[in-house]
């Protein structure tokens, strides 16, 4: 995934800080997926199916095409990390679940990408609580 170093128009402090972390946030999890032999995508849809779940759920909740999502998850099958099962409420349809070595090599992924725990380890208690409100509140608009 592709995304630019700096933001293509005038930005305020605000707007730059933000695109700075999500820059940093984006480095580090194609960093740690890197490690892991995944490509961020793979790793993306590997940490949602920690529950079972359709084609069609990861499409809409990722924000892409089915074909998409068949791709990565053939790709996922191939190295045993997920299996597709027939969907307990409805026979006709499918779901993707984690496979025990899919668990363990999403487990060392989680341990690799320390990119979240080691920038709210910058902040007091008092200061992660405000800004966990803030982001909240933010993410409200």
């Amino acid at each position: 995934m592709a995304v630019p170093s700096v933001p293509a128009s005038a930005a305020t402090d605000v707007e730059q800080a933000m695109f700075e972390f999500v820059d940093a946030y984006n480095q580090a999890w194609e960093a740690a997926a890197n490690e892991h032999g995944l490509s961020t995508a793979h790793a993306c849809v590997l940490g949602r199916v920690e529950t079972r779940r359709s084609m069609g759920e990861l499409a809409e909740e990722l924000r892409c095409d089915a074909s998409n999502i068949t791709q990565i998850v053939v790709r996922l099958e191939a190295r045993e990390l997920v299996r597709r099962e027939p969907n307990p409420d409805d026979r006709r349809s499918r779901q993707i679940v984690r496979t025990p070595d899919g668990d363990d090599l999403y487990g060392a992924f989680e341990e690799t990408f320390a990119f979240p725990r080691a920038a709210a380890a910058n902040l007091t208690a008092a200061e992660r609580e405000q800004l966990t409100a803030l982001l909240r509140k933010a993410m409200r608009g």
